[in-house]
């Protein structure tokens, strides 16, 4: 088959993909304004019902990695499939769940979708023409960032409508309908990776991340000082470090750790972390924030509706911001871009910190939000896809795509234990709780926008890119994709 002829049908592919990573998105974040529909629903207790998220997060956790490098060793295309079957599957389950062991069962097998991510920025690595890369990929994520905020907004109006069960039912379909397309429109990835599955490394990959998201979501609960808490972060340091020191050494890893020590790649990761603390705890408390009745002496005591109305200017201007990110960095180098949203996300938080006496202030801050978050997010992913070999390009967006997870669970488990401080039981949180949340939030921005300058102004193209790995997008493709995003640098 020749170049040409793969490439032709790559907006097609495009579309695919799209929607195949939008109905994840959403899928991450539409349980957020109604767990406590689904806790009367499922006759679950308040702290059962969190795990109708946490289950998810640490699935996703899991599973992201696993199957970028699975999609590495036998092809993108035929993963994306089997992911698209587990966000379908899991789907219908959680629709159908009477009982929560049903929900949870369900809510983990929806997580094997997160190699969705990671999966499609490798295919558009290998089956784009070189010139969209760079835009393709910032869309992507643009639609990654965007689609967890826009699934707060549906949620409201779906459940108003319907019922809760409907949250699961319309992905179920869209999914389904997904997974056909992606069966006969994707063509199959010729650029491969050798070797076999380090089971040591997912053993330990998934002890560690189990054991470090479980322990800070629990914490606002437990208490930070529990020792359960402290037990189960002891382990995931001690998984940890066990897990990076036998990858170091399989001859066929699950996670490259020289890939991992590319100052790209590790600067870019750290970045992700930190604005994953801000995100995720952005969309869990400010809902609830919103929500809470002026009888408290703040809050506007909207509906689910609303606060998802007052919260949808930071999705749709994450995404237009994401869409021009590829066009900026071209012109201005993904770095610079980087760095520039981190600044501006910088003053979102400031915002929501000393000035939400009023919903307008509120909206103003969305908007900042989806400015700053869009360019850097859609940057970030560009920046690791172009740092590393196109047979590791899955694992490693995998892995960025993870690390983002995790700085979310973090950043909602110390919100919680900020905003719910000196809170009796039955009673609603205090507005200085909040406060003192974004104020935390704003500093963590600040901190990304300072690791942000750490990313090599310059890429280098990978050493082991070859001809023979990259049949359809040429050896160039690497190089351009890489000089042309930090040419003006």
């Amino acid at each position: 088959m020749s170049s040409e002829r793969t490439r032709r049908p790559y907006k097609a592919t495009f579309a695919v993909l799209a929607l195949a990573v939008g109905g994840y998105a959403l899928l991450q974040s539409l349980v957020i304004p109604v767990l406590p529909t689904i806790q009367v629903g499922l006759h679950a207790s308040q702290n059962t019902v969190t795990w109708v998220l946490t289950a998810y997060l640490l699935s996703a956790a899991i599973f992201t990695p696993i199957m970028g490098r699975l999609g590495d060793m036998f092809g993108k295309e035929r993963m994306l499939v089997v992911t698209l079957i587990a966000l379908t599957v899991g789907s219908l389950l959680a629709a159908i769940a009477g009982s929560m062991s049903l929900m949870l069962i369900a809510r983990v097998i929806q997580g094997v979708g997160g190699g969705v991510l990671p999966l499609s920025f490798g295919l558009i690595r290998d089956e784009f023409p070189k010139e969209k890369v760079m835009g393709a990929v910032g869309v992507i994520a643009a639609l990654a960032a965007a689609g967890s905020g826009f699934g707060i907004v549906l949620a409201g109006p779906i459940v108003d409508a319907l019922d809760y069960h409907w949250l699961f039912w319309i992905p179920m379909i869209v999914m389904a309908m997904v997974l056909v397309a992606a069966h006969l429109v994707i063509p199959e990835s010729r650029v491969r990776t050798t070797g076999t599955l380090s089971w040591p490394g997912i053993v330990l990959l998934s002890a560690w991340l189990v054991a470090l998201i479980l322990g800070i979501s629990e914490a606002p609960t437990w208490g930070w000082g529990s020792s359960s808490v402290m037990l189960l972060i002891i382990g995931a340091v001690v998984f940890a470090v066990v897990w990076v020191l036998i990858e170091a050494r399989s001859a066929h890893p699950l996670v490259d750790m020289h890939m991992m020590r590319i100052p790209a790649v590790w600067t870019t990761n750290l970045v992700a972390l930190l604005m994953g603390v801000g995100m995720y705890a952005v969309f869990a408390f400010l809902p609830e924030f919103l929500q809470t009745p002026t009888s408290a002496g703040y809050g506007f005591g909207v509906s689910i509706t609303r606060s998802g109305l007052i919260l949808l200017p930071a999705s749709v201007f994450m995404f237009a911001f994401g869409m021009l990110s590829g066009p900026l960095s071209r012109r201005f180098g993904s770095r610079a871009v980087l760095v520039t949203g981190l600044v501006v996300s910088i003053a979102t938080f400031a915002l929501l910190a000393f000035a939400h006496a009023a919903q307008w202030e509120i909206l103003v801050a969305m908007v900042v939000e989806g400015v700053g978050f869009g360019l850097a997010f859609s940057s970030m992913s560009a920046l690791v896809v172009v740092a590393v070999p196109p047979e590791q390009t899955g694992v490693a967006s995998g892995m960025n795509a993870n690390i983002r997870t995790i700085g979310g669970s973090i950043g909602a488990a110390v919100m919680s234990s900020i905003v719910t401080s000196g809170m009796r039981t039955g009673e609603l949180p205090r507005a200085a709780g909040y406060t003192h949340g974004f104020e935390l939030l704003t500093v963590t921005a600040s901190a990304a926008a300072v690791a942000a300058l750490f990313v090599p102004r310059r890429l280098r193209p990978p050493m082991q890119v070859t001809e023979q790995l990259l049949p359809h997008a040429e050896l160039g493709m690497v190089a351009a994709g890489t000089l042309a995003s930090d040419e003006s640098e």
